[in-house]
């Protein structure tokens, strides 16, 4: 029975900015689905502690005001969000991100923030990004490569761009019918295609880097462009050797 068939469990974040050092996590949802089970979703509205900038509030609708009034401690946010992922990839489900580099290291950011333990040390996630096996697949695609573009090329459907829970199923239903369409991807174990995901999420942002330096206005982005997937290390402090 290839992974496609299985349950996997979705995981969204919309935040205060881009700068996963600086940004604070603003709703989160990790919903599980397929398996031939009813479908099952945890949302979460939490207040930052920091005003949400007016630009990003536009994007997922969540202003200071409402997450102030509505939304929970953010630490108790991340320990949920956070013991979710844990309970799934115990059970050995694959979690689906699109582009996880950034929602895990927002994610881990922010439990170092409050002091809660990390998802790295209390479990072995399983991952699978839309974003990397799409780019790996289809790598000269014109075209966006946001999550709306997925969804439109492969004729997925997405009710709700950038609320978390309509991300994360939609992130969900890509990665269903890229293994569902693709037998050799969908055959794969999973702890390999994890380790895959590593090595093509590295060279697909070697790739982008040398394009920011090769093109005039823009090589100054190729110094901002991290490897690493699906958690990229914390800066170091101090300095030291």
């Amino acid at each position: 029975m290839s992974w496609p068939t299985n349950r996997m469990a979705g995981f969204d974040l919309e935040s205060t900015g881009v700068d996963v050092e600086s940004a604070r996590i603003v709703t989160a949802c990790v919903v599980a689905c397929g398996g031939g089970a009813p479908t099952e979703s945890a949302t979460w509205l939490a207040d930052p502690g920091v005003e949400i900038p007016a630009e990003a509030a536009a994007i997922h609708g969540i202003t200071t005001e409402k997450a102030r009034a509505e939304g929970r401690p953010a630490a108790e946010v991340v320990a949920e969000v956070t013991d979710a992922l844990v309970e799934a990839a115990e059970a050995g489900v694959p979690i689906v991100v699109m582009n996880a580099a950034f929602d895990f290291t927002l994610l881990d950011r922010e439990r170092e923030r409050h002091g809660v333990k990390s998802l790295w040390a209390r479990a072995v996630p399983l991952v699978l990004d839309p974003r990397v096996l799409d780019k790996h697949i289809d790598p000269y695609r014109r075209g966006g490569r946001k999550l709306v573009d997925l969804c439109r090329h492969y004729e997925v459907p997405l009710d709700g761009a950038h609320s978390a829970d309509a991300d994360a199923i939609a992130a969900c239903r890509v990665v269903w019918r890229l293994g569902s369409t693709l037998p050799d991807l969908g055959r794969l174990p999973l702890a390999e295609l994890h380790e895959l995901q590593v090595a093509w999420a590295k060279r697909q942002a070697e790739s982008l880097a040398s394009y920011f330096r090769r093109t005039p206005g823009k090589e100054h982005q190729a110094d901002g462009v991290r490897v690493e997937w699906p958690l990229v290390p914390a800066p170091r402090q101090g300095g030291g050797r």
